[in-house]
């Protein structure tokens, strides 16, 4: 039996990557801030954990990992899906704003990434970690100051994560999801001005599902993508292709 850790599993992208591995046989950890959100997925899962507790406190996330080892006695993924967005110009953004941004998306990022990739160099199997990134790891539009340069972050943190473990067998990759129709996109998406400029700029012309982000995170988190690590995979209907 295959183990992973999922984090942002409360809710959009998380919540469907649980489901996505869970549909693999995986067992599941799920952790997100919101303790009644991470029991509602782990409630609608086969064989999973509600973990409760915010990436950017270290001591949090590796207690969850421990309390994923302790249920199931191994990690075999780490998936890091938690992450937040707040748009404002770069010269009116908060700066605590943007610390908070980057704490979360990036350095939480690195606390699942890490604290997973202990109990995989102790297996001594190898394992699979997947990023969430976004398109806005390679593209800003206006009032993303804070938001793209997290994600450009968390794509060079992958890739740098995956140089250091390939020796161990442990794959780091980057999933980029375009726009998405999630709560986080909530906002944008009922906004009718807005949501026809980003859906003009997609050349499927709509936003993706969940599942469809997730599908992408599962392959990447199974034994087939073996060989792939230090990749990006955009997940955007072409988005980036469009230029």
């Amino acid at each position: 039996m295959r183990v992973a850790v999922v984090s942002g599993a409360g809710s959009g992208i998380g919540a469907a990557v649980c489901a996505a591995l869970a549909a693999d046989g995986t067992a599941v950890g799920c952790l997100d801030v919101d303790p009644e959100a991470a029991a509602r997925t782990a409630g609608s899962l086969p064989d999973a954990i509600a973990l409760a507790g915010d990436v950017t406190d270290v001591a949090v996330v590796e207690a969850a990992v421990d309390a994923t080892v302790e249920r199931w006695g191994r990690v075999d993924v780490a998936v890091a899906c938690a992450g937040i967005e707040v748009h404002g110009l770069g010269h009116e953004l908060d700066l605590e704003v943007f610390r908070r941004i980057h704490d979360v998306n990036v350095t939480g990022s690195l606390h699942l990434a890490r604290s997973c990739a202990r109990v995989m160099q102790a297996q001594g199997e190898g394992g699979r970690i997947v990023l969430i990134g976004s398109i806005n790891s390679q593209v800003a539009l206006a009032g993303q100051a804070a938001y793209a340069s997290s994600k450009g972050a968390v794509l060079m943190l992958g890739r740098a994560l995956a140089v250091d473990w390939a020796p161990e067998g442990i794959t780091v990759n980057v999933v980029g999801p375009g726009v998405t129709d999630t709560p986080m996109s909530a906002a944008s998406l009922a906004d009718p001005a807005r949501s026809q400029r980003l859906l003009d700029r997609i050349p499927m012309g709509r936003a993706a599902q969940p599942s469809e982000i997730a599908a992408a995170v599962a392959f990447l988190a199974s034994p087939a993508a073996s060989y792939v690590t230090g990749a990006y995979l955009p997940v955007d209907g072409g988005w980036l292709a469009h230029g």
